[in-house]
C-alpha cells in the first residue's frame, strides 16, 4: 500500500504526464489479449517507458497511451495499455489498439 505521500506524488506525475513505468506485472489477463490482439511485450514495455499520454479513468486506474506503427505499409494506430497503479508494482490489465486516433487523443492541454 502506498503511503499519502507516494500517492500523491503518483497523482502528481499521472497529472503531469512525465511518468513512465520502469517495473509492472502483466496480468493473466492482460497476457491472453495481447496474445489475441498480437501486441507485443516490447510494444508495451514502449508505451509505459514513454507514454505519450496518460489519462485516469478512475482512482487507481489510468491508460497510458502512444500512437505507434502497426503493419505493412505502416498506418499509425493508438496503443492503449489499462494499468492498475493502486499496487506495486502496477499491474497491466489489458491493451489494445485503435485506429480512432481522434476518438482517444487529447489535443492541447
Amino acid at each position: 500500500m502506498c503511503t499519502i505521500s507516494e500517492q500523491w506524488t503518483l497523482r502528481d506525475a499521472i497529472m503531469s504526464e512525465a511518468f513512465s513505468f520502469t517495473s509492472y506485472r502483466l496480468t493473466d489477463h492482460a497476457r491472453l489479449e495481447m496474445a489475441r490482439r498480437h501486441i507485443t511485450e516490447a510494444e508495451i514495455a514502449q508505451v509505459l517507458a514513454a507514454p505519450e499520454q496518460i489519462e485516469r479513468l478512475r482512482p487507481g486506474r489510468i491508460v497510458a497511451q502512444s500512437r505507434l506503427p502497426v503493419g505493412e505499409p505502416p498506418r499509425r494506430s493508438l496503443l492503449r495499455v489499462v494499468v492498475d497503479v493502486d499496487r506495486q508494482p502496477p499491474d497491466v490489465v489489458t491493451a489494445y489498439r485503435t485506429s480512432k486516433l481522434q476518438q482517444y487523443w487529447r489535443r492541447g492541454p
